[in-house]
């Protein structure tokens, strides 16, 4: 499966936005997705995943209450809406793909998309 996530940009503390992931490939609904940020100098963390029916999500805890994982399998898409957002979620944003069972480690997913940048000013 291969990815591209979109929607990242701009914006000031307190704001939203709503990153998407779309994916090609086939058996998209075989597949968890997860979401993972990195923020400069630090690594790469968890911060949403969605079961591959889309009836079961796990949030990290730094992120829950603010965020929401859905996803389309009709349209092989993910989202990720952001709410509330503080600087300390400026980050690149990676959706990822793991076969069949969740995870919250970067080391349980195996396709990656490129990323998408979240800036949030104070």
């Amino acid at each position: 499966v291969q990815l591209q996530a979109s929607g990242g940009g701009l914006v000031q503390a307190g704001g939203s936005l709503r990153l998407s992931c779309a994916a090609s490939g086939r058996a998209f609904n075989s597949y968890t997705m997860g979401w993972f940020r990195q923020a400069p100098g630090k690594e790469r963390e968890f911060v949403a995943a969605i079961s591959r029916s889309g009836d079961s999500t796990i949030y990290a805890d730094t992120v829950k209450g603010r965020f929401t994982i859905s996803r389309d399998n009709s349209k092989n898409t993910m989202s990720l809406q952001i709410n509330s957002l503080k600087p300390d979620d400026t980050a690149i944003y990676y959706c990822a793909a793991r076969w069949w069972s969740s995870g919250r480690s970067t080391d349980d997913y195996a396709y990656w998309g490129q990323g998408t940048l979240v800036t949030v000013s104070s």
